[in-house]
């Protein structure tokens, strides 16, 4: 284990896989002695997962689920960093004996970070949720940037390594997902991401929820981390069995597609 500067929103682990930086928050009680149900939260980088985070994250540990995550920088999915992402998915599911399908949860752009890895791990994932997150690099504006880290061209990232067309093994898998969105997203578009997902993978017979949030974009609204929905949603899948209140005032704003 190494000593880092890094801060979490929850009192947890900061430790070393494969030369970075990773975090662990584990529930007080331990539900089962065979394996401990688990959040993958990415992106996992400087500041992140942030204080917006903390009420969502203690709802998950309020029912015995942890959360990791592991800061492989500004990889945009790329074929390194989904390399480290399975040396950091072996780390925890064989020592530290947590679930073999953990439940997966996309920020923004750590959609390309999960989805790249749960195409090519479609057994290995119990659920996908996100938060506005990127899965069409096609769309993206850090597109060129998404190249450096690829060491690739456009043409051959995009033919090759865009997260919305490689989402038959998830949907042959059964691998649920569920989306929230805004509709005046301007960083990731709607209709270009959570909304063309969603269109393909029904048409691919997989299961999505894609819930949009009129007049709200790529912000720290406070609903994006509160969504009563997207956490039972979590739990649900990690496992679980619980009954769960709504929060007044975030149902009036999202619409489902």
């Amino acid at each position: 284990m190494s000593m880092t500067e890094k801060i979490l929103p929850i009192s947890g682990e900061i430790f070393d896989v494969d030369g970075h930086k990773a975090f662990l928050i584990t529930p007080s009680k331990r539900l089962s002695t065979d394996s401990v149900p688990w959040v993958w939260y990415a992106p996992t980088l400087p500041g992140l997962p942030g204080a917006e985070e903390r009420w969502m994250f203690q709802k998950f540990l309020d029912v015995g689920i942890a959360i990791a995550g592991i800061d492989i920088g500004e990889s945009y999915g790329c074929p390194k960093g989904r390399a480290i992402f399975s040396v950091f998915y072996r780390e925890l599911i064989h020592k530290q004996k947590f679930s073999k399908k953990p439940c997966l949860l996309a920020r923004s752009r750590g959609g390309l970070m999960l989805y790249n890895w749960a195409v090519e791990n479609p057994l290995s994932v119990s659920c996908i949720a996100g938060i506005y997150p990127v899965c069409n690099l096609q769309s993206y504006t850090d597109l060129k940037e998404a190249c450096t880290s690829y060491e690739m061209t456009e043409e051959q990232l995009l033919s090759k390594h865009n997260p919305i067309d490689r989402l038959e093994p998830l949907a042959k898998a059964n691998v649920p997902i569920f989306h929230i969105n805004g509709d005046s997203d301007t960083v990731v578009p709607l209709e270009t991401n959570s909304g063309e997902l969603l269109k393909r993978y029904h048409q691919l017979g997989g299961m999505m929820t894609l819930r949009v949030v009129n007049g709200q974009g790529h912000n720290m609204w406070p609903g994006w981390f509160q969504c009563r929905e997207l956490i039972d949603f979590v739990i649900r899948h990690a496992g679980i069995d619980t009954s769960c209140q709504s929060i007044p005032g975030n149902e009036s704003t999202c619409t489902e597609l």
